[in-house]
């Protein structure tokens, strides 16, 4: 998890993201101390139930306003593999920093290779990590909204290095009485390891969203549908951790929480202990929530 120093609202990727906000009459330096404060709330809960987090600190050279965002650059892979992505925003790109990959070795983790995909940008094609595409690394599938965000042969490609069943679908949102591409797939639904999470009613298509949800039930995966309202409250951007004892935790924000009906709730409790904390500045600046805060590590542990 990267702790902001110069959080706002990023200019370059409100093009896309119909989630992001101006927060009037609030100075940059205010948005920044309660993201930060947000932030530090959100890590001590998670270690506070024995989940292992990495905090590295953003610096304020380069500008990266959405650098507490670090899952859409970077991915970590259990063949001791880093995959480094291509990022739609020009001002993202500087948030690629080789210092994390040190600090990750350090700390006993094993890194033998790092499969880059950033040439893409040159020729505008992008695909921004586990924001545009779900690993379900368990079934050896992947899956895919595509949008300007995320290239459907660069998705594939990407599944072709990984030997991953690739899942492909649009997903819709209604902004201003239209309907428009959703940025990230992560917006919609969150895969954990027995369930997925999923908005259905964004995948307009009804052959796509029937392909969809057979491919999560075959894997015997219980299926919780959210509304586009929760979806608007991030109910969508979840990720399931261990913590501690190996106990299941599912992450999320406090207004994704708040929007969850009794029901849903009693549903995923059934999987996984709910953990949620506030991260009302950081969704409503960044147009992110709890699951794109964190860039989970998979990589192996060194022999001693």
């Amino acid at each position: 998890m990267i702790r902001p120093v110069a959080f706002r609202m990023n200019e370059q990727t409100a093009v896309n993201n119909y989630y992001q906000k101006v927060l009037d009459g609030l100075l940059p330096a205010t948005v920044n101390a309660k993201a930060q404060e947000e932030f530090d709330t959100f890590v001590e809960k998670l270690r506070s139930v024995g989940v292992d987090v990495t905090v590295v600190n953003d610096t304020l050279d380069p500008d990266t306003p959405d650098s507490i965002f670090p899952n859409n650059w970077i991915s970590f892979h259990q063949n001791a593999e880093v995959v480094l992505y291509p990022m739609f925003a020009e001002n993202r790109r500087v948030e690629r920093r080789e210092d994390i990959l040190e600090i990750l070795e350090e700390k006993g983790f094993k890194i033998d290779s790092i499969n880059d995909y950033t040439e893409a940008e040159e020729d505008g094609f992008f695909l921004e990590g586990t924001g545009s595409l779900l690993l379900d690394r368990k079934n050896q599938k992947a899956y895919c909204a595509l949008s300007p965000r995320a290239d459907e042969e660069l998705f594939i490609e990407f599944c072709e290095d990984y030997d991953l069943a690739p899942v492909i679908f649009e997903a819709f949102q209604t902004v201003n009485g239209e309907r428009k591409l959703i940025y990230h797939t992560n917006v919609i639904m969150c895969l954990g390891e027995t369930f997925a999470v999923i908005c259905a009613d964004c995948i307009d298509d009804k052959k796509e969203r029937k392909m969809v949800l057979d491919n999560l039930k075959e894997d015997g995966k219980e299926v919780i549908l959210i509304t586009e309202d929760q979806v608007n409250n991030f109910a969508g951007n979840m990720l399931e951790v261990k913590g501690a004892d190996d106990k299941r935790y599912l992450v999320m924000s406090t207004s994704a929480h708040q929007s969850l009906t009794p029901k849903q709730i009693k549903q995923l409790e059934k999987h996984a202990e709910i953990l949620s904390s506030s991260l009302d500045t950081i969704e409503a600046c960044g147009g992110g929530s709890a699951r794109c805060m964190m860039a989970e590590i998979f990589l192996p542990k060194k022999e001693d």
